[in-house]
């Protein structure tokens, strides 16, 4: 590749992917409505714009070569009312993105998806791209879910479409599970949650779920674009992506936790990932929960670390958010 974009590339799992692109020798656009709180690395630009904005977006994807699209909004707290700017940036800016494809030849789109278009509340267990479909649109309980899905369905049916220039646009999708790793913030900023807060019993205390360390998802997106490069065949395909072990969150963090009041999760959503390994080559490094944690705590300042009662605390501010959206799930069942 010479020339890579990746919209979301602000966001967490977006810069840290254009960071390893770079790092790789890729020119890496990073394009976000937001600025990034991070430097930008060597061989990466940052351009403030708007998916939305079809005409700037068509502007800055002159001599594109691939796009990931990481964009999306409203997974979480108060942005999942907002039901009109989750439909426009899923499903409107997704739209944008491979019409700018098309019209500018670029060959290759790869989409960050969410498991989230296959689970809605229903257990699951071992599932893979074959035995489990998608939910169907008017099952899903929450916006965000719904439009991602509707955003991969169109991203999938553009697969193989004619571009200007005589080429075809190849495109997969890739479905992560919940991401952690350094410099996470959306969960572990929640630092003033009380404890009552984490007193709760329901569902299953057998239930398993998967996470995906952020630097196995890079590498599984790299793969992807290669893949769509050397052979067409894995052109219109998703996979399902995680660190490859199915766990009990509870049980995971038994060494780190000691929290009678903490009892379990709502319902089994496992998934294989044996097709990103026989077809993309993902081979997913062991990862720390752990690690992540004692990162962040030495990221912050002593007097704000100093307002954080312990890193068992801070462990289960990082599964509140996770388990909070697994709830929402489980209601309707």
């Amino acid at each position: 590749w010479h020339l890579v974009l990746v919209t979301g590339g602000a966001g967490y799992f977006g810069f840290r992917l254009g960071r390893a692109l770079a790092v790789q020798g890729a020119t890496v656009l990073l394009l976000d409505l937001h600025k990034p709180p991070w430097d930008i690395p060597d061989g990466a630009v940052f351009q403030q714009i708007d998916i939305r904005d079809y005409d700037a977006l068509y502007k800055i994807c002159a001599g594109v070569d691939v796009i990931y699209h990481t964009a999306s909004y409203g997974m979480s707290g108060p942005e999942q009312l907002k039901k009109k700017q989750i439909e426009s940036v899923n499903v409107c800016g997704t739209n944008n993105v491979i019409n700018v494809c098309t019209e500018h030849g670029i060959a290759r789109l790869i989409y960050t998806s969410t498991i989230n278009v296959a689970f809605a509340g229903r257990p699951i267990e071992d599932g893979d791209e074959d035995s489990v479909p998608c939910v169907p649109l008017d099952m899903h309980i929450d916006h965000y879910s719904r439009t991602k899905a509707i955003a991969e369905r169109m991203v999938l049916a553009a697969d193989g479409r004619s571009t200007k220039g005589g080429g075809l646009l190849h495109t997969c999708v890739l479905r992560p599970s919940g991401i952690y790793g350094p410099e996470e913030r959306r969960h572990l900023h929640r630092v003033n949650v009380e404890r009552r807060l984490f007193s709760f019993h329901f569902g299953d205390p057998n239930a398993k779920m998967n996470w995906v360390h952020v630097d196995n998802l890079v590498m599984a997106h790299v793969l992807a674009a290669e893949a769509l490069t050397a052979d067409k065949a894995f052109s219109g395909q998703v996979y399902f992506i995680n660190d490859g072990e199915s766990v009990n969150v509870f049980e995971w963090l038994t060494p780190l936790v000691s929290n009678n009041q903490t009892k379990n999760i709502a319902v089994s959503h496992t998934f294989k990932i044996e097709k990103a390994q026989r077809e993309l080559g993902f081979s997913p490094k062991k990862y720390s929960l752990t690690d992540s944690v004692d990162q962040y705590l030495r990221s912050r300042a002593p007097r704000s670390a100093s307002s954080f009662p312990n890193t068992q605390y801070l462990l289960l501010l990082l599964l509140m958010g996770f388990i909070a959206l697994v709830i929402c799930h489980a209601g309707w069942e």
